[in-house]
């Protein structure tokens, strides 16, 4: 039989795992990001401020070492809510840089090179590579971010004792889900972009101008129309008032938290839509 008039046949043969699927877009990605001199940088010098949060915890249980600098220096070392809301703050920004460097080159390069025909012929759907590129954003801001903060809990939980830790569990619930939601979101963002632009340099910029700008405009309709409410309309303030009722610290003025946890739910709405409607498919029918 002549090879065009063999119709398109999907494969029936053994397939391996779905968990070692997923994991192969992302072992490749991270070698590639690993080997990138800006990425590295970003990645060291985001691990100075957890360094240096972690000598404040160390001094906050060891008051002896402070005596020369009076009573007042022991009561500003207090480890709590806002101590943590402080650390996340510090990092979130340090991801976002991060994301806006690691992230344009997981989609654009298969956009601009039309390498998805070749993926989605083998057994991998579209969400399935969504969540193998979101992996690599994840396993690369994991590390800045709820990690070196569980760490934290954890060191102020041993050296503080069983009752701190009894009263305190929730700090730890919250830094861990409150730093997979930003990511979740900061990875969407970064998707989002370089699936719509396809150079790498715009890609990076967009994901910085995400943040800024609505960071921008949310202010701007707040002067001019003398609201509060467009506040949830920036992501980062947004999460900081979630973080703020999740670790139990004192809110911020503006929008609550659950109104900016709905606006932080359609953002990320937004952003699953347009990676659907951009990364479609292609199948070569005979």
């Amino acid at each position: 039989m002549a090879v065009y008039r063999r119709g398109y046949q999907r494969y029936q043969g053994p397939l391996s795992s779905r968990g070692s699927r997923l994991l192969v877009l992302p072992k490749f990605a991270w070698e590639r990001l690993m080997q990138t001199r800006l990425v590295v940088i970003i990645f060291v010098l985001a691990m100075f401020w957890p360094v240096a949060c972690a000598v404040f915890v160390y001094l906050s249980n060891h008051t002896e070492l402070l005596q020369g600098f009076g009573p007042q220096a022991a009561q500003l070392l207090k480890i709590d809510g806002n101590f943590f809301v402080v650390f996340m703050n510090t990092q979130s920004m340090f991801a976002i840089v991060l994301s806006a460097f690691a992230g344009p080159s997981l989609i654009a390069p298969d956009l601009a090179n039309g390498a998805l025909p070749l993926y989605f012929s083998r057994p991998l759907s579209r969400t399935e590579y969504i969540l193998s590129r979101m992996l690599v954003l994840i396993g690369v801001l994991s590390p800045i971010t709820w990690v070196p903060g569980v760490l934290l809990f954890l060191m102020q939980s041993s050296m503080a004792g069983g009752t701190w830790f009894s009263e305190n569990w929730q700090l730890g619930v919250g830094i861990f889900f409150g730093f997979l939601l930003y990511i979740l979101l900061v990875s969407l963002v970064a998707m989002a972009s370089s699936a719509y632009v396809r150079w790498r340099i715009i890609a990076g910029a967009l994901v910085l101008g995400v943040f800024f700008i609505l960071a921008g405009a949310a202010e701007l309709v707040n002067e001019v129309l003398r609201v509060e409410w467009a506040s949830a309309l920036n992501p980062v303030r947004a999460m900081n008032q979630i973080w703020r009722s999740m670790l139990g610290a004192e809110p911020i003025a503006g929008p609550e938290a659950y109104q900016c946890f709905i606006v932080i739910l359609v953002m990320t709405g937004l952003l699953l839509a347009v990676l659907q409607r951009k990364l479609r498919p292609v199948e070569v029918v005979s």
